[in-house]
Formats: structure tokens, C-alpha cells, sequence
């Protein structure tokens, strides 16, 4: 009887993989997971993890952006999420020093095609950098892929970052030195942009990466507003581990170039017995290729 109930499982979850795989829509999550040594207590690390594990497996994201992953939690991930690739470097080396902003792509669905990273400064390609008002490194990891659902569509460039949370500043050109490098690739590219941005849509940087810009259009839009129009009191992204804190400002965000159909976007309010599985509140975007 055992063996029974586990061959079915095995057969749920490989249908599962397959219909993935197959399916014409991409799923996309953000996540920012806490980076794993703050002396959070009840919420520690240790205590959670399994907890934002079955949060993104409920999701089964096809394209997940993590953002405050130390070494430690990117290969945690990595070794929980098989059939995925990953890439995520430290903001203070480029190696495994400090927070990382690491992203996972299903290979099933996807082929690595190229990746890199980049840091929010004047000096972007300095390992490290920091400019502006900026009280921290902060930096952007990209993959270049090639959708094997489309494989001769535009490659898709998937992008996460962090944004600086003191620095005004930092926010502002931070926001530009993407929207520069965006709008430079949105003609070959299906564009996917994912991170934490510290700052809520009346800011400037989100103008500055959403909106007309000196008679040139945005190079994407805002997954979330698209599906939910109309703005409501209990948008809040950031939970402190309450999932009752549903009334603060949407500082996470999901940015998608033109040639992405909005299927559906939420802000994942998953919790237990009032905690959730990060500060965060994960986000969620289901895209349709155009």
C-alpha cells in the first residue's frame, strides 16, 4: 500500500513537471527571504526556511528573484529547487561576500543563453561599487535565456535587484542606470525585472522606471497595477513577519516589457498562526508570451 501511494505521488509531481514545461505561460515570483544571520528569534533562519520553501513551491515559479541571499541561503534554495539553475554573487566581492540578489530559472523551460551582473553606482561594472547617497553595495543579476517553449521568439532577460533603503539618491539613479539598460535592450529582449526597491509607486523611481520619461515610454510595466487597477488599502508588501501587515507601501515589484501578455498578478499572503515566511510578502506575476 505504501508503494502504491508513492508511485502515485511520483506520478503527480512528474505530470506536474511536464505540464510546467509545456505550459505557454511563465511563472514569475519575487522574493525577498531575509537574509538567514539577523537575530530574528522565533523567525530565525533555521526556524522558517522550510516554511518559504513551501511558500515557493506552492507557486512553482518558473523564474524566482530573491533578494538579502547570503551564500548560505542561495545554496539551500538551489539544493531544495532541483531541476533549476541558479546564479547569484555577493554585492561586497562578487564572490560570496555579503547579500546577494541570486535567481533561479527552470531549465526544463529555459536554456542559459548568458548572465552576469552589474552594480548600482557610477562605476557599474566595478565589483563592489557604490555611488550616490547609497549606505550599502547594491547591485543587479541577470540571465539571458532562451524560452524552449519559443525558442525562436526574443531571448528573455530576467533581471533582479535591491534597492539602496536609506539612500534617496541611490533610488532615484539607481532607477535610471536600469531604465538606461532596459530601454537598450527592450527591441531584442521579452524583459522581466524583479527585486525589492524600497520605495512605493508615488516615488520618483518608480516613475522614473514606469512612466513617460522625456517623450520616451517606459521600456516595461508594473505587472501588479496592470491586473488591480484601482489601488486599495491593503497593498503593503513588507510584513515583519505579521501577516496582518497588509497596510503598508508596495515596495516589491515585477516589470515586464511589451512583449508579455499579464495573465495575473498577487501579492502571496501566505502565512501560519499570524507569521509569515519572510519581512516580506513574496509577489507573484503569470505571464503569457506575445
Amino acid at each position: 500500500m505504501r508503494i502504491s501511494r508513492l508511485a502515485a505521488m511520483l506520478c503527480i509531481l512528474l505530470v506536474n513537471a511536464v505540464v510546467s514545461a509545456e505550459s505557454p505561460v511563465v511563472r514569475v515570483m519575487s522574493f525577498n527571504i531575509r537574509y538567514g544571520t539577523a537575530k530574528d528569534g522565533e523567525n530565525h533562519w533555521d526556524r522558517r526556511k522550510m516554511f518559504l520553501m513551501e511558500t515557493i513551491r506552492h507557486f512553482d515559479p518558473d523564474l524566482l528573484g530573491t533578494q538579502e541571499t547570503l551564500d548560505f541561503q542561495r545554496d539551500f534554495l538551489a539544493e531544495q529547487l532541483s531541476g533549476y539553475g541558479v546564479t547569484g554573487v555577493g554585492r561586497d566581492d562578487g564572490k560570496n561576500g555579503g547579500e546577494m540578489m541570486a535567481l533561479y530559472y527552470r531549465k526544463a523551460r529555459f536554456e542559459l543563453l548568458e548572465q552576469g551582473h552589474f552594480w548600482l553606482s557610477e562605476t557599474p561594472d566595478k565589483v563592489g561599487s557604490k555611488s550616490w547617497d547609497s549606505s550599502l553595495p547594491r547591485m543587479v543579476t541577470w540571465v539571458k535565456l532562451r524560452d524552449r517553449q519559443k525558442p525562436a521568439g526574443p531571448p528573455v532577460l530576467f533581471l533582479n535587484t535591491h534597492f539602496d533603503h536609506r539612500g534617496e539618491q541611490a533610488r532615484r539613479e539607481s532607477a535610471t542606470l536600469i531604465r538606461r539598460r532596459l530601454e537598450s535592450e527592450e527591441k531584442s529582449h521579452a524583459i522581466i525585472l524583479t527585486g525589492d526597491f524600497n520605495t512605493d509607486e508615488s516615488s520618483e523611481p518608480y516613475n522614473g522606471m514606469f512612466q513617460t520619461v522625456e517623450n520616451r515610454p517606459a521600456p516595461i510595466r508594473d505587472t501588479f497595477r496592470e491586473a488591480h487597477p484601482q489601488k486599495s488599502g491593503n497593498e503593503g508588501t513588507f510584513s515583519n513577519f505579521k501577516a496582518s501587515e497588509t497596510t503598508g507601501p508596495r515596495i516589491d515589484w515585477i516589470g515586464v516589457s511589451s512583449h508579455w501578455k499579464v495573465i495575473e498578478a498577487r501579492i502571496d499572503r501566505t502565512e501560519r498562526e499570524g507569521r509569515t515566511p519572510s519581512d516580506h510578502f513574496p509577489i507573484t506575476a503569470i505571464l503569457e508570451p506575445r
